[in-house]
């Protein structure tokens, strides 16, 4: 089981768009542990204005994390993208037989 990060607050759609992405892309071994940075002074400073953050366990840090792209990428690096890119660079995989996804787009093939 891996566990990641991910740094939030209440009511922060980016956050929430974070997630199911996560879910949606992410190998079924990932245990997300929720940090809210609004109980805790120092999070609040170092995370304000950059949440959602995505975090893995050696402290690798993820922003902009809702971005489809930027999170295939941050996964497959550490192994824990459920999803492959093609040989056109697009990502398969979509849980639908005969479609991809393209810059996080679902396409039929």
């Amino acid at each position: 089981m891996t566990r990641l990060r991910l740094y939030t607050t209440l009511g922060c759609y980016l956050c929430e768009r974070l997630e199911t992405e996560l879910g949606r892309m992410g190998c079924a071994d990932i245990l997300l542990e929720h940090i809210d940075i609004a109980e805790d002074e120092a999070l609040l400073a170092r995370y304000g204005a950059r949440i959602p953050v995505l975090s893995d366990e050696w402290g690798n840090e993820l922003e902009r994390g809702f971005e489809h792209e930027r999170l295939a990428a941050w996964l497959e690096t550490r192994g824990l993208l459920a999803i492959r890119h093609d040989e056109t660079g697009a990502y398969a995989g979509t849980g639908q037989p005969g479609a991809r996804l393209v810059r996080g787009r679902r396409f039929l093939k």
